[in-house]
């Protein structure tokens, strides 16, 4: 039964999680936060826009209604949601837990079968949009779950997003995020590449963002990654070490079938090469900086 005015907690204060929890905040919801590095700039962000800051998960949930998680890697997300003094401890029983982060089916699978042992329900809600859609509540949710656990975190789920699916049980959220990445993926590597050819050709790439974005070829990428590149602005909407870690989920799943994708396998091949530069720092900079691996071949 959804909540009239549902108790939210909202763990994982990033660049994307905490201008989620502020679009919560702002639009009345009665928002807790935790994250688990203290003075980061998210916690400002998510304090001004109306959200209370708490100091341990167990402050955050164990009053909540809804329950969301937006982490790093497949280890965050365990020790967030599995962990001593975690979600599945912490929380009362009935309650939603929602994680927005990219972990993969399997992951997702798992997390929500050990948290049903707890009497507590489970949607993966990966997102897609970069801190930009995050900012403005126009993030693209692909969500994975029962469909009144879906339609009671909807309101929510609309705070945060404009384009919002229901993509099946558990774990579909994830599998579509992840063909989502392949996507942005090796779109950077064609984006990357038409520039370094209109450069070659010594026509102006502003053009190409300009022209080809109204044609067949046009692309979100293209679009709003494209004049950055151009401008040699790289700092992260999207980290480098993010996408390569989203790669290395879809390549578990494509060697587990005994087959591949050359496409993304070149597209993580020069993420790579980005990550290594500047002594690993490179893996800091926005998935844009693929450039850079381009200029060094």
């Amino acid at each position: 039964m959804a909540q009239i005015n549902p108790k939210v907690a909202f763990l994982g204060l990033g660049v994307m999680g905490a201008p989620m929890t502020a679009n919560l905040a702002s639009k009345g919801f009665n928002v807790i936060a935790w994250n688990r590095t203290p003075n980061r700039p998210g916690i400002e962000v998510a304090t001004n826009a109306g959200a209370t800051i708490v100091s341990s998960i167990r402050e955050a949930v164990e009053t909540a209604d809804l329950i969301f998680t937006c982490v790093g890697d497949v280890p965050d997300v365990e020790a967030v949601i599995l962990g001593k003094e975690g979600v599945a401890d912490c929380a009362k029983p009935n309650s939603l837990v929602v994680d927005m982060s990219t972990i993969g089916s399997a992951a997702a699978r798992k997390i929500g079968e050990e948290l049903q042992k707890h009497n507590l329900r489970f949607l993966d809600a990966p997102v897609s949009g970069g801190d930009i859609g995050a900012q403005n509540g126009t993030l693209t949710i692909m969500v994975g779950g029962d469909a009144k656990d879906f339609e009671e975190c909807r309101p929510l789920l609309e705070a945060m997003g404009k384009n919002i699916r229901l993509c099946g049980a558990i774990g579909s959220g994830q599998a579509v995020k992840l063909c989502n990445q392949v996507l942005a993926a090796v779109h950077m590597v064609a984006l990357c590449e038409a520039i370094e050819l209109a450069q070659k050709q010594e026509i102006d790439p502003n053009l190409i963002v300009e022209v080809c974005s109204t044609g067949a070829a046009g692309s979100w990428a293209l679009a709003n990654l494209g004049p950055q590149i151009i401008a040699n602005h790289l700092d992260p909407g999207f980290m480098v070490k993010h996408i390569l870690k989203d790669l290395r989920l879809v390549q578990e799943i494509v060697q587990a079938s005994g087959e591949a994708l050359p496409g993304t396998e070149l597209a993580e091949r020069l993420f790579k090469v980005v990550a290594c530069l500047d002594s690993g720092k490179g893996a800091e900079q926005g998935t844009q900086a693929m450039i850079r691996a381009y200029q060094d071949l």
